[in-house]
């Protein structure tokens, strides 16, 4: 199981730096947003290793319920968010296919927590992440991404539908929208400095 440093513990913080960075990986299942999730927040240029679908991948991947899809990650991508003077979040997108999950190991190596993409009309596609997560140890909080004419999901039918604890947070979320994206994000940083007290 891949350990995850708690705030204290990261090698990788200095010893008296004047900011904290925080590594957060962005995962989901195939074709929820997480590319587009980054590209809306970072305030970098976005590293996205995105190529276009062949044939043979259409046949791999499963495109029920994914409308427009054209492009997927083959490695990861990568965005960076400074959300005080204090804590610099980098973020990773993960692949979503289950071929990628050998790199999913290596990427969650240091990583503090996740945020975990939800597409409220695919929620079973999310079970294999939410498990790996939970296999190596990270926390995480779940952003539904709200697509275009997709109905909002009452928050107690997803926790049961997801089968999650009741102390992990379940915002909703707009991948395309920067404001709803960081919003997302502070959910996430302020549950993962909450559980870091609670440890202390």
């Amino acid at each position: 199981m891949v350990s995850a440093p708690s705030l204290g513990e990261r090698a990788y913080v200095r010893s008296g730096a004047t900011q904290i960075p925080v590594k957060i990986l962005v995962v989901g299942h195939f074709a929820v947003g997480k590319t587009t999730f980054i590209r809306s927040i970072s305030e970098i240029e976005p590293l996205s290793t995105e190529e276009t679908m062949t044939r043979a991948a259409e046949a791999i991947d499963d495109l029920g319920g994914v409308r427009g899809k054209t492009t997927t990650t083959v490695a990861m991508d990568f965005g960076r968010l400074t959300i005080s003077d204090r804590i610099v979040l980098y973020l990773f997108g993960t692949p979503g296919q289950q071929r990628f999950v050998r790199m999913w190991q290596d990427m969650a190596r240091g990583a503090l927590g996740a945020l975990v993409l939800v597409d409220p009309e695919r929620l079973a596609d999310s079970f294999p992440v939410i498990d790996l997560l939970e296999q190596y140890g990270l926390e995480y909080a779940i952003a539904v991404n709200h697509f275009d004419g997709t109905p909002l999901r009452d928050e107690p039918a997803l926790r049961e539908a997801l089968d999650l604890l009741d102390d992990t947070p379940v915002v909703t979320c707009d991948a395309r929208d920067q404001s709803s994206s960081a919003a997302a994000l502070t959910t996430l940083v302020r549950y993962l400095l909450d559980r870091a007290r609670q440890e202390q």
